[in-house]
């Protein structure tokens, strides 16, 4: 049986419309893609290859916010609106 991880990864996109990846679970775990999925799948890739680190950097590893089984962190992410300032 293979164990899964299941790491909250937050998505965005930038002024030029490239979408940016981040996990903040792990220390400089960030990618990008011109496409939604391109993205999901660099920061897939990103997150193997920081848990590859991991494995033989135990001060990196100690550093890494990993998943407990039935826990939870992450709430989620909410627009809040404000009215604009006059100098907008």
């Amino acid at each position: 049986m293979t164990n899964i991880l299941n790491f909250k990864v937050i998505m965005t996109q930038d002024e030029d419309g490239v979408f940016v990846a981040d996990c903040p679970a792990i220390p400089g775990c960030h990618s990008q893609g011109n496409t939604y999925e391109e993205a999901v799948e660099h920061i897939e890739e990103a997150i193997s290859l920081c848990l590859d680190v991991a494995q033989n950097d135990q001060q990196y590893r100690d550093s890494i916010d990993f998943p407990h089984k039935n826990a939870s962190g992450f709430v989620g992410i909410r627009d809040v609106f404000v009215p604009a300032p006059q100098f907008i």
